[in-house]
């Protein structure tokens, strides 16, 4: 990577202030999207997270969605603010260098299928004994316990196991799927908090005298259709209560008028959310119905709801005669809930966005050449504007010297010719050369 390019400056040299997970080492053993989302989110905060990747290929996520080069910027984003380490976990120098840098860190994250790491001599007591006090935190598609454990998953699959799918798209359609990968983002999410949640038992434990739960006692569990499900509100328990099975509304959501996507008279779309009864009264004001305001049957959500057809054609009646600006700033006025449906193009524009910092521009090289390339800023915000990313996602085992010799004192390991982390005393699969695929991530068909 170019000289301009290399990152991770710290908070003193670059004059920001220290992070809240300065301090903090974490060993990532993830592929895909899960288990790099949660160390995304601890690297944001000040975390050194280390991110382990097999020899020669690293991460798939590098060639997801590649349009120009040898690196995405799906995986640019998914792994900023990291440092790579190209190991080959097959051998014996390659599973003691990540045990060795496992013991001098807090936190281990990975998502492969339940067992892998067993296998290649990682289990629960191999990592007790090199660090007692280490966090782990495991993501997989159906946990670690269970009849399903032992199935490989994708985010697609949970998305559909966990009911999400059910009530995406048209309800004269078969389901559909959003355009990003929501079901691994909820897990990396959950595996987030989980490991802080550990980290602050692990401190409070000491601090009154206590011994922290070992690997071999406590591991957090993330399996990705449970992290779904858990997204999926009250779906349960109304058919638990009442037998109402949920089905697909389109844009709208079950129960709730009027809140759609309308089109707009130059052929851009905005959201409305008019469901609340006294933001329903100032909307159809706006759209000059009052004959829909004084309505009876449509004075509350349920009756609302029933007659949502009839609301949804008098609103869009109203949003195709006005361009999306101008029925934007009626609305504004009235104070109803409404907005955009942006494209990226909208977003790198947006006041918004540019106010909080949500938006940062990063040298990033492409194809030979430096670019100066948008990348979403860091959530939550600690003040009025996000943190800086310090750096994107790195070249392959781009920090591989560094970090041994920073962290360990020692070279690296050399990298054999393999590419495969299937331990040596595995007997070798039909699709040689390929490693076992972490459970979580995009469905690559």
């Amino acid at each position: 990577m170019h000289p301009e390019l290399t990152g991770h400056a710290s908070a003193a040299s670059s004059g920001e202030e220290r992070r809240p997970l300065a301090g903090i080492r974490v060993i990532e053993l993830g592929n895909y999207i899960a288990a790099p989302t949660t160390g995304r989110l601890l690297a944001d905060f000040g975390a050194e997270v280390i991110k382990i990747e097999r020899p020669r290929t690293g991460d798939e996520v590098r060639r997801w969605r590649l349009y120009e080069g040898e690196t995405s910027m799906l995986y640019r984003t998914l792994n900023r603010n990291k440092y790579s380490v190209e190991l080959d976990l097959r051998g014996s120098p390659g599973r003691q260098a990540v045990l060795d840098l496992l013991a001098v860190s807090d936190v281990l994250i990975e998502n492969f299928r339940p067992g892998t790491l067993d296998r290649w001599g990682l289990d629960a007591a191999a990592l007790t004994a090199a660090n007692p006090a280490l966090v782990v935190a495991r993501i997989s598609a159906f946990g670690q316990s269970g009849p399903m454990a032992h199935r490989p998953g994708f985010a697609a699959v949970a998305e559909g196991f966990g009911g999400m799918r059910e009530l995406i798209g048209e309800p004269d359609r078969p389901p559909a799927r959003t355009g990003v990968s929501l079901g691994d983002s909820i897990a990396g999410l959950y595996a987030a908090f989980g490991v802080m949640m550990a980290l602050f038992q692990r401190e409070s434990m000491r601090g009154s005298g206590q011994v922290p739960p070992s690997p071999e006692q406590q591991h957090i569990d993330v399996a990705l259709h449970e992290a779904v499900f858990s997204m999926m509100e009250s779906l349960v328990p109304e058919y638990s209560a009442h037998g109402v099975v949920r089905r697909r509304t389109g844009g709208r959501m079950e129960g709730i008028a009027p809140s759609n996507a309308y089109l707009c008279g130059d052929g851009a779309s905005i959201v409305i959310g008019g469901n609340g009864d006294a933001i329903f009264e100032r909307f159809m004001d706006v759209i000059e119905r009052p004959d829909l305001r004084d309505d009876p049957d449509l004075a509350s959500n349920p009756g609302r709801w029933e007659h949502r057809e009839r609301l949804d054609e008098a609103i869009e009646a109203w949003t195709m005669t006005l361009p999306r600006e101008v029925a934007l700033e009626r609305l504004e006025v009235a104070q109803v809930p409404a907005g955009p449906i942006y494209q990226a193009r909208d977003i790198v524009q947006d006041a918004q966005y540019a106010a909080r910092d949500m938006v940062q521009w990063l040298p990033v090289e492409v194809a030979g050449q430096i670019r100066s390339v948008a990348f979403p800023g860091i959530v939550p915000l600690l003040g009025a504007t996000s943190l800086p990313v310090t750096a994107v996602g790195p070249d392959l085992g781009e920090h591989t010297q560094e970090v041994f010799e920073r962290v360990l004192g020692r070279p690296a390991p050399a990298l054999t010719d393999e590419v495969s982390n299937e331990p040596a005393d595995r007997p070798v699969p039909r699709d040689r050369g390929r490693p076992p695929r972490s459970t979580a991530g995009d469905d690559p068909a």
